[in-house]
């Protein structure tokens, strides 16, 4: 794959959650409950076993009698019989080859199970599988200990990195094998990256609130930022900016040129022109509770409500502007003008 391909000469897998996975499965394997299921499972292939050496013992036996009753015929014919002799004698080879060939297919079978446990093993094992998590989470257990009690029971293990997980196939030294899947580690991008969730949340936010609103609603609702902790102004800022999220209700009147906001509420400025007045009686009024307004910060720009009732209360029947004082006129030179 790397000559035609260009593709990785070897790849990478993080293994302390494939070591995690195959110490429970151990584990699991060794519990009492299991292992009584084990052991039954065991006389079972004691007795499947001896079953099958005896069908095998019955067809040598079988052999050994037919090979023995050929060599009798031959032995009881009369030489003068040369053709029958002949024939005999072929028969009696063919059932000593036949011997031969059974005793070549009994030594080639695999080997059977281990010998038959006694009432003092079986005992031994079950106490063992109660002290064995005890002695696989104890501080005093090296690494090369733990190896050691996984080789006693596993053959080997084949990992298969997918897409999304990592499949185990543990193959145990009875060549049963157990599959297991356990989810692939994320990258540290995906780790901090903001959940998809919480980002169409910011985008139906910033249609009504302000950054630091939707921080507040944000922290009330118990999200959370890809990079953990609570949420902040700023990091409202960052999810807008990195997903393009524009917002509907700006802290300065030059981001809002309608001068209203999302939230229904105007500038210092678009509040003056609707009720006709300047904008230091917008502040004036807002200062006396006359006007519902917000200020994110001291001095810092104010969004002003307007209902139908307060523009009608409010509001005066021509603009009102301050009066400048009249230039005075200029003087005019008097006397001659040689003189001056």
């Amino acid at each position: 794959m790397h000559a035609q391909r260009a593709e990785a000469t070897c790849q990478g897998l993080r293994g302390d959650a494939v070591d995690a996975a195959v110490a429970n499965a151990f584990l699991e394997a060794m519990q009492p409950a299991q292992l009584e299921v084990s052991l039954a499972t065991l006389d079972q292939l004691e007795d499947q076993a001896r079953q099958v050496d005896q069908l095998w013992q019955l067809r040598l036996e079988r052999a050994h009698y037919e090979a023995e009753l050929a060599r009798r015929r031959f032995c009881v014919v009369e030489p003068e019989n040369r053709l029958v002799a002949r024939n005999l004698e072929r028969d009696w080879n063919e059932k000593l080859t036949a011997i031969e060939r059974r005793e070549r297919e009994y030594a080639a079978l695999p080997e059977g199970v281990p010998t038959h446990l006694d009432p003092d093993e079986r005992q031994r094992i079950l106490e063992l599988a109660q002290n064995l998590p005890a002695v696989w989470q104890a501080p005093t257990t090296t690494a090369a200990q733990r190896k050691q009690l996984l080789r006693f029971l596993i053959k080997d293990l084949t990992l298969t990195p997918q897409a999304s997980v990592i499949h185990i196939g543990i193959r145990w030294q009875t060549e049963a094998l157990t599959p297991l899947d356990i989810a692939r580690p994320k990258r540290s991008s995906e780790i901090r990256r903001t959940a998809p969730a919480v980002i169409e949340r910011v985008r139906a936010l910033a249609l009504e609130h302000t950054d630091r609103k939707m921080a507040h609603l944000l922290n009330e609702e118990h999200l959370t930022p890809g990079s953990g902790g609570l949420f902040t102004e700023s990091k409202v800022k960052w999810i807008r900016f990195t997903y393009k999220i524009s917002l509907g209700c700006p802290q300065g009147p030059a981001a809002c040129p309608t001068g209203q906001r999302g939230d229904g509420r105007y500038s210092a400025r678009a509040a003056a022109q609707l009720l006709n007045v300047n904008v230091s009686t917008i502040a004036d009024w807002c200062q006396a509770g006359l006007l519902d307004s917000v200020q994110e910060k001291p001095h810092g720009p104010r969004w002003i409500t307007l209902t139908p009732q307060v523009m009608a209360q409010l509001r005066k029947p021509w603009p009102q502007h301050k009066q400048r004082s009249p230039r005075p006129a200029p003087v005019q030179p008097t006397g001659n003008p040689l003189e001056r």
